[in-house]
């Protein structure tokens, strides 16, 4: 599979960006698309990285439904742990974002607080339901790792022509998300 780079959206490290809109460039030019964040640090301690679609308004209220799978270690040694995380879970009903790295820690002057991952997204101008796969891992706001598998699908037909991260509580602090198409 060859990708190449479509755009680099940076936030400044002045907390000043809520969220991250790329509203051009997915169409169907390719039919996979990779959304690539890179150290993305919260403004606000314990929150969760979240993205959602939208295909021709600006409500990005697709509804989906997924699953959230974790597995975590504290720095002090603790129990380690994986499992199913209820909660951060949707069904078809519920059209809220959806958490791709959660409980992160945003403490200031903690420039290891931050979450990186892919988001992949499946076919996204077909004339089906459109799948995903996101892969995270952060460092969360108890001093723990934590590695998150989320995927799902968003149940719409509709072709989706925009994406938006933004943090459950606060702003992006800093961070890089890259999106390329790959063929």
């Amino acid at each position: 599979m060859a990708k190449t780079l479509i755009d680099t959206y940076l936030e400044p490290a002045d907390g000043a960006a809520c969220f991250v809109i790329i509203d051009s460039g997915i169409d169907d030019t390719y039919p996979v698309y990779e959304f690539h964040y890179v150290n993305i640090h919260p403004e606000t301690d314990d929150t969760s990285f979240q993205f959602q679609v939208e295909t021709t308004g600006t409500s990005y209220a697709q509804p989906m439904t997924t699953t959230y799978f974790q597995a975590y270690n504290a720095e002090s040694g603790g129990t380690p742990d994986v499992g199913y995380s209820a909660g951060n879970d949707q069904a078809n009903a519920d059209v809220a974002f959806q958490n791709i790295a959660k409980t992160m820690g945003g403490g200031s002057g903690k420039d290891d607080e931050s979450a990186s991952g892919i988001l992949t997204l499946y076919d996204p101008s077909s004339a089906f339901v459109k799948h995903f796969v996101a892969t995270s891992h952060d460092y969360q706001s108890n001093a723990s790792a934590q590695s998150a598998y989320v995927a799902g699908y968003i149940n719409t037909t509709t072709a989706i022509t925009k994406v938006k991260f933004m943090m459950s509580s606060g702003d992006i602090d800093s961070g890089t998300i890259k999106m390329f198409g790959v063929s």
